[in-house]
């Protein structure tokens, strides 16, 4: 029987599944990050490591990988020669290696027309018309990925270090965040520089549940992704755009601090990035 290989891959995790033709899933695996910009090395390993646990799973023999065609959606690949580099060195017998916001999209909205936020460890908006996608942001951490967890967590330890200095005011969190490297702003520092974007979006749901019980300074943050988010939404969505899906690992964080009008339009995602990827995958080889 001949096997399909779905695989969705951000900065926080890899997520695979094996499924024959018709889309059914067989069998599932995970693995660690897989942004193919900031870690190209360890995005493949990964990849490689959950599909052949999620052919384990479906109690296939791990070289079975190298029979089954497979679609990627992963970060990192939309920017330079990355997409292509990874999927020379991919083990599959044929392999399609889209940006994980494709997929996303495909995965909320289905075949339908409507828009999505897609917000983990990074972020990228697109929207769907006729057929036809567009896409916004995912330009990576380093200029982009507003409202995302590194850019959360990287704006938290500007606010703490600021604090430090007497610049901005001091919350509970930012002096609880600060305690945690021992008082000391050079250990901030150190880590900043060797810290990749999952480690600063692990930042993030602690920034959510300080905004939750009124920290100021958590609240603040989060009113500024809130309104990068809106933005882009603002940007990118279709004229009487009949659905806004969010998604991703901080999506559903977000939703209670939004706008009414955005509210009113929100609807559940119809499946994930991973769900995407496999319909592609139906399309393509099935």
């Amino acid at each position: 029987m001949k096997m399909l290989i779905a695989v969705d891959g951000g900065g926080s995790g890899c997520r695979a599944a094996v499924a024959d033709t018709a889309g059914r899933v067989l069998g599932r695996g995970y693995a660690g990050p897989a942004n193919a910009m900031t870690d190209l090395d360890g995005a493949l390993s990964h990849v490689v490591r959950a599909a052949q646990e999620a052919l384990a799973a479906a109690d296939l023999a791990a070289g079975k990988v190298s029979e089954c065609p497979a679609v990627l959606g992963l970060a990192g690949v939309n920017v330079g020669q990355h997409g292509e580099k990874i999927r020379q060195q991919l083990p599959f017998s044929q392999s399609i290696v889209l940006s994980d916001a494709v997929t996303g999209l495909r995965g909320a909205l289905g075949s339908g027309d409507g828009a999505a936020a897609i917000i983990g460890t990074g972020s990228v908006f697109g929207a769907q018309l006729g057929g036809n996608a567009r896409f916004i942001g995912g330009w990576g951490f380093l200029l982009g990925d507003q409202a995302s967890g590194a850019w959360l967590g990287r704006a938290l330890l500007k606010r703490v270090l600021l604090a430090q200095d007497k610049v901005a005011a001091n919350s509970d969190m930012t002096k609880s965040v600060l305690s945690r490297f021992n008082g000391n702003a050079e250990e901030i520092i150190a880590f900043a520089h060797q810290a990749r974007p999952a480690h600063f979006a692990a930042f993030a749901p602690e920034i959510f549940s300080w905004a939750r019980q009124g920290d100021p300074v958590a609240k603040s943050l989060v009113s500024n992704g809130v309104s990068a988010i809106e933005a882009h939404l603002r940007a990118v969505m279709p004229q009487d755009c009949p659905r806004i899906c969010f998604i991703g690992g901080l999506g559903a964080s977000y939703v209670p601090y939004l706008g009414a009008a955005f509210r009113a339009n929100l609807k559940p995602a119809l499946g994930t990035g991973l769900d995407g990827a496999l319909a592609i995958a139906v399309e393509r080889f099935g």
